[in-house]
């Protein structure tokens, strides 16, 4: 079958891989009929996030058809609809029993504190094949899989597997109240459903940071005030904005990211790795050389810089967006002065995917205003250079198995 495949930084293939094999009584095996690529996808091909092991394919949204059940897997059958989730979960350990299946004890091979499993990831995730394939293996099927009304398109379902819940997830863990004044720092796709799970809980005012026009526009239509960060300072334009006070709540959607100069070259360029180096060259504050020991997570992230720096006293900062465990810089001192509320994460996508289909289903929600290219499957290097130089109107890509 085909799939993409990480090969090294800066190195992805389209490749014939095995078919996946069911392993355990809890597996499935999905016929993949839609497929993405995501910015934690980029954060894997730059090698902003460590330990990726080559060979591994990537992607972690996914949506398909059943073809195969372990004999421990009761609540599905052969032929039904699914949309699977990014992070894997047992649903019978302690956290996956209160709801934070992100955090399962027993789904990542590394141990209960290794953190979070998930598809398409590096070692330290668990090393689990992604979804940009034609065929996946899903691990604890029962639980890691949602199935489908027939009223859920595939081109909503996509979004339905990670984007649309870890936005919703970010107004969640922002406690954003009816009224309250958000600022969002990203518009990627992320950020889009960051501005949409704002307005599902009833935000009062939503202000949208970025630069890139398209995706200010598209905050734009869904009713936030957009501030585009070159050009005027966002921290002073949003305190113009709110009578010098700050926002309420920010979110930030842009993770690691946020410490780059400028985007640079991802899929298919042997470069990559010496070219992106020398962006982060211009971020590292001296005495801290780029080489074979330093790590983006030593830069400081601009986005959570801003954020801490414009809301309010007494407020709080949600952060969604991704950042390596080997991230260590924090503006902790004026935090902790401003009396805020920091609270991070990843999406516990198995909680808030079943309400979020009944949105869709009701018609609250049409995700697929943030979907932008179908591309086949085949064509998925290609989408994923588009998408990581960020051109114009490039902003979530659903990939086509078998197109």
């Amino acid at each position: 079958m085909k799939a993409i495949v990480y090969r090294g930084i800066g190195d992805i293939r389209i490749e014939d891989v095995p078919e996946p094999q069911l392993q355990d009584p809890e597996d499935a095996i999905v016929r993949l009929t839609a497929t993405a690529i995501c910015g934690t996808d980029l954060h894997m091909v730059r090698g902003t996030v460590p330990g990726m092991r080559p060979g591994t394919i990537l992607g972690h949204e996914g949506a398909g058809v059943v073809e195969d059940l372990g004999e421990d897997v009761r609540n599905f059958d052969i032929g039904d609809r699914v949309v699977i989730c990014p992070t894997i979960a047992c649903g019978v350990c302690s956290y996956c029993r209160y709801g934070y299946f992100s955090q399962c004890d027993r789904a990542n091979p590394n141990g209960p504190l290794a953190g979070s499993a998930y598809f398409g990831g590096p070692e330290s995730s668990g090393a689990f094949h992604g979804l940009q394939a034609e065929r996946a293996r899903i691990p604890f099927a029962h639980t890691t899989m949602v199935k489908l009304p027939d009223e859920v398109s595939d081109d909503q379902a996509i979004l339905l597997s990670d984007i649309f819940p870890t936005g919703y997830f970010g107004a969640v863990l922002a406690d954003i109240k009816p009224g309250r004044t958000v600022a969002i720092f990203g518009c990627g796709p992320v950020g889009q459903f960051a501005i949409a799970g704002a307005k599902l809980v009833d935000a009062g005012r939503i202000i949208a940071v970025d630069t890139v026009e398209s995706r200010l526009d598209m905050a734009r239509a869904q009713g936030a005030e957009t501030v585009n960060f070159n050009e005027e300072q966002p921290v002073e334009a949003i305190r113009r904005l709110t009578g010098g006070i700050g926002v309420d709540r920010v979110i930030d959607a842009v993770g690691v990211d946020a410490v780059r100069a400028h985007s640079g070259p991802a899929a298919g360029d042997g470069a990559a790795r010496e070219i992106f180096q020398a962006e982060l060259q211009e971020l590292v504050p001296q005495p801290h050389p780029v080489g074979d020991n330093w790590h983006p997570g030593d830069a400081p992230s601009q986005a959570l810089e801003w954020a801490v720096d414009a809301v309010a006293k007494g407020g709080r900062v949600a952060i969604i967006g991704v950042y390596p465990q080997t991230a260590r810089r924090f503006p902790i001192g004026l935090a902790m002065d401003k009396n805020l509320t920091v609270k991070a994460g990843n999406c516990n996508h198995r909680k808030y995917i079943p309400l979020l289909i009944e949105k869709v289903v009701s018609g609250e929600v049409d995700p697929t205003k943030v979907l932008t290219q179908l591309e086949p499957l085949t064509s998925g290097v290609d989408a994923y250079r588009a998408f990581d130089t960020r051109q114009s109107r490039w902003m979530k890509v659903e990939l086509q198995p078998g197109i």
